[in-house]
């Protein structure tokens, strides 16, 4: 997705008009709250892979035999 400063100008000019100025800072609000939830939440996801491998490779050299 490759904006630039012409579209940003034309989403912000059609969202000013679908909105009206005292709506706009509420939006940008909930867009950040909802962004955050959404990194926080792939963060975890991720985590909890990582975890998950580690264990599975802790587990393969356990049962490995030894020479």
């Amino acid at each position: 997705m490759n904006l630039g400063a012409p579209e940003i100008i034309l989403i912000m000019i059609v969202m000013f008009f679908f909105f009206g100025a005292n709506k706009i800072p509420e939006l940008m609000k909930g867009l950040g709250t909802g962004l955050r939830e959404f990194k926080k939440a792939a963060r975890d996801i991720q985590d909890d892979i990582e975890k998950d491998v580690k264990q599975i490779d802790t587990k393969k050299t356990d049962e490995e035999p030894k020479k």
